[in-house]
């Protein structure tokens, strides 16, 4: 009797516990879906951080990430890989069609993956722009980041007999094989190849919860046939502004026209067409910062002060010191802390992959501004697109440009009177024209006298008495 009792008890509180995580006390589960079906960037970051803010202020039970992506930024894929981890919302996948190299990551950070047949999860490799692999240190971190993604989820107890073993929801060791085709499981993959899933092997290996062909049979699979509410996360227009200003790649451009038009501005006087640029490049990269309350008004402020700081060491102190060196230091110091959610100084909720890469994209964005500065700077006015940007034209002397008259020069081994006394300079006449002239070797020449001009030198007539 005594038994009973217990298992009745185990029954009641497993129901219990189904119903506090789907049903909440309401009438009906609540289920948030978030659309992830481009590229992992800024964008979609953006879509995660208010989609997980919504589903909260709506008491969502469950979150569903409908995935379809090639992969994307490893910096927002481990982003979004932690938001999920520490959720307070359970959360689902739902692999469309592709779930690879970033997508694979998040993937197997959601609690529970579903996919569509003929869905793939995996090949999850580090790569650069151009597909090619990334050295064994970018590797590396991503190899022990998939193992800690799928180790989160931890094991499962199993009882067989008197023996009880501890299985792992996820083997790490095949999350490890979709980074490096060097890691070998048994029964899995050989060495050789980077492990990719199709539904029926993510299922078969404990990579899968479920095939489904749409988000209602995943809820359906979650529920059965109790009734439910789903909600979609709508992203706006500003949205898509705002993820594409924040993309780190759009923001190094942003820093490296805020120093090509401040250095050109420098060059020369007046406001002009490269200030305009700088100041348009500047408002593009703090507005949707400060909008997002990231920015602050100091951090705006400490920028503003290292640009005057450094305009004051190149205009107004000899040499290079502290005011230059000051407004380096703040210029950096602004365009960083504008990038990261440190509240005023408190940098507690900041981790340490934001600093990194607010660091990397400002710092990276400085050096490529100086760089394409110093050479445009040599292809301004030569060649290209950049022929009409300065005046490249030249005076030549036989079209005209000259300070002083070309038919003065003409006159050489004339002969004519001195119209004046030259002591050693004066006047001469050379048929009906008079000229400024200078004796040879300084000599005085009287009225009247008959002189022949010898030569013309940097305008100047020189003479001697004949």
């Amino acid at each position: 009797m005594k038994r009973i009792l217990i298992l009745l008890c185990l029954i009641i509180t497993a129901l219990l516990t189904h119903a506090n995580i789907y049903g909440n006390n309401q009438a009906k589960t609540t289920f948030f879906s978030i659309d992830l079906k481009k590229n992992v960037g800024s964008t979609t970051w953006l879509y995660i951080q208010k989609g997980f803010e919504e589903a909260k202020t709506l008491n969502a039970n469950t979150i569903i990430i409908e995935m379809n992506t090639y992969g994307g930024e490893v910096g927002f894929a481990d982003s979004i890989r932690t938001k999920i981890l520490n959720s307070d919302i359970p959360v689902i996948v739902f692999i469309d069609n592709n779930a690879a190299s970033a997508g694979a990551l998040i993937s197997i950070a959601c609690k529970k993956i579903y996919m569509r047949k003929g869905a793939t999860i995996g090949a999850a490799s580090v790569v650069d722009q151009t597909g090619q692999k990334l050295p064994d240190k970018y590797q590396s971190y991503m190899r022990a980041t998939m193992r800690a993604t799928a180790e989160a989820h931890g094991k499962d107890t199993i009882i067989m007999g008197n023996d009880t073993i501890y299985k792992w929801k996820r083997d790490p060791l095949i999350a490890e094989a979709m980074v490096d085709e060097r890691t070998v499981v048994e029964n899995v993959t050989d060495s050789g190849k980077v492990l990719t899933f199709t539904t029926e092997e993510a299922i078969k290996h404990n990579y899968c919860d479920g095939m489904a062909e749409n988000i209602k049979e995943v809820i359906k699979s979650e529920i059965g046939n109790a009734e439910y509410e789903l909600v979609k996360f709508k992203p706006t227009t500003w949205d898509d502004i705002k993820g594409f200003l924040l993309s780190p790649i759009f923001q190094s451009i942003l820093i490296m026209l805020i120093i090509g038009g401040i250095y050109f501005e420098l060059q020369t006087p007046g406001i002009g067409f490269p200030l305009v640029v700088a100041i348009t490049a500047a408002l593009l990269y703090f507005a949707p910062l400060y909008i997002d309350g990231l920015a602050e008004h100091w951090e705006i402020l400490l920028f503003i002060i290292g640009i005057i700081l450094i305009v004051l060491e190149i205009f107004a102190f000899p040499g290079f010191g502290v005011a230059g060196i000051s407004g380096i230091v703040l210029v950096v110091a602004g365009l960083v802390l504008s990038l990261i959610g440190n509240i005023k100084f408190n940098f507690q909720p900041v981790s340490g992959d934001d600093f990194t890469r607010a660091t990397l994209t400002v710092i990276g964005g400085m050096l490529f501004g100086f760089g394409a500065t110093i050479y445009l700077s040599n292809k301004i006015g030569t060649k290209g697109i950049f022929k009409r940007l300065a005046l490249d034209t030249t005076l030549d002397n036989k079209e005209g440009y000259l300070g002083v008259p070309l038919e003065t020069q003409n006159v050489v081994g004339e002969s004519g009177i001195a119209s004046t006394v030259l002591r050693p300079s004066g006047k001469v006449r050379i048929g009906n024209k008079v000229y400024d002239a200078v004796s040879i070797n300084g000599a005085f020449i009287e009225k009247g006298t008959e002189i022949k001009i010898v030569k013309y030198e940097a305008g100047q007539v020189y003479v001697e008495k004949k």
